[in-house]
């Protein structure tokens, strides 16, 4: 970890010289800070943000800029760290940790760095650190998976939830519309909110959720020895793309279990619909997949942030939206 932040430092530094460069030629220098790097989510909020500079040429840089591909909280909290001291124009970040992010954003108010967060955001008592939240309505992607899961299994049985970082804002909340769906009420706790124990028929397994630190590898590792755990599971459903996002060992996965997941004895509902997800569903390797746009995450980021410092104020939170695919409606489902 010491490498890897070392690493971040490294990078922020001589990517501070060209902002510095940048900066004399009247250029805004806006940060995008994922979760991790070398995730195709991110990615594609890599390109929006790239669209965004390039439609906005000489006047507004995207730079993409965040921890290694299995990064986490603290590498993150380093990488805006180093940003406020290159004083870079903007930033936005998707928090893994929110509680952690909120202390160093604290930074970049008092040096006057305007923040919007995206994809996930901040907790409630910390939102006063930034614009705005620009993203999918967290609570609305477990909200739509659970409906999928009832519609498939009315009669109830045992589930499984896959969450990212037990601190992750966004997959917390999507937890919790997952939970408060299934239940028919609001949980009285914050999210991830209460777990099922029986509610309408459905029990959350004993060892779930799984958190993954968004490690894909480690994703398909848990799915595999969950389901082989429990050889009668109803529903296996990920807030996350997270194991989709390695499909082969995902296939080999599925694949050992192909009998179950065919029969719809346990159906798998995962977060998430890039190509490759849309594919394995497709391919009969899923039941259904709710995704978000990350693309016009990235893409709008660079838009309001310069809206900021031009002195325009932002609605708060500005929801992208989202799709809800099953395999009857994979070719029509997704925005164009």
């Amino acid at each position: 970890m010491k490498k890897a932040i070392l690493g971040a430092a490294v990078v922020a530094a001589l990517a501070g010289l060209a902002g510095l460069a940048n900066a004399a030629e009247g250029k805004y220098v806006f940060a995008l800070v994922p979760k991790n790097m070398n995730n195709p989510f991110f990615d594609q909020a890599r390109d929006g943000c790239k669209k965004a500079e390039k439609e906005l040429a000489g006047k507004v840089e995207c730079d993409y800029i965040g921890p290694g591909e299995h990064g986490g909280g603290e590498e993150q909290v380093q990488v805006v760290q180093d940003l406020i001291t290159r004083k870079v124009d903007g930033i936005a970040v998707s928090p893994s940790n929110a509680p952690a992010m909120a202390k160093v954003l604290e930074r970049a108010k008092a040096a006057g760095i305007p923040v919007i967060t995206w994809d996930s955001d901040l907790l409630d008592k910390d939102k006063g650190l930034r614009a705005a939240y620009v993203g999918t309505k967290n609570y609305d992607i477990g909200v739509n998976l659970a409906k999928i899961v009832m519609k498939l299994k009315p009669k109830g049985g045992t589930i499984c939830i896959q969450s990212g970082g037990a601190a992750a804002a966004n997959h917390n909340e999507r937890m919790k519309g997952i939970r408060d769906t299934i239940a028919g009420k609001v949980s009285t706790t914050p999210p991830p909110g209460d777990r099922l124990t029986g509610q309408h028929g459905w029990t959350e397994v004993e060892g779930c959720p799984l958190y993954t630190n968004d490690d894909f590898p480690l994703s398909v590792k848990q799915m595999g020895e969950i389901l082989a755990k429990y050889p009668n599971l109803t529903a296996f459903v990920p807030t996350g793309g997270f194991p989709q996002f390695v499909p082969q060992a995902y296939r080999q996965v599925v694949e050992k279990n192909m009998q179950r997941v065919k029969s719809k004895k346990t159906i798998l509902v995962v977060a998430d619909t890039l190509p490759v997800q849309m594919e394995l569903m497709k391919a009969g390797y899923s039941h259904g997949q709710v995704g978000q746009r990350p693309f016009d995450m990235g893409y709008k980021a660079m838009y309001f942030l310069k809206d900021l410092k031009e002195g325009k104020k932002l609605q708060d939170p500005i929801y992208t939206g989202l799709d809800v695919c099953e395999p009857a409606t994979a070719n029509t489902c997704l925005k164009k």
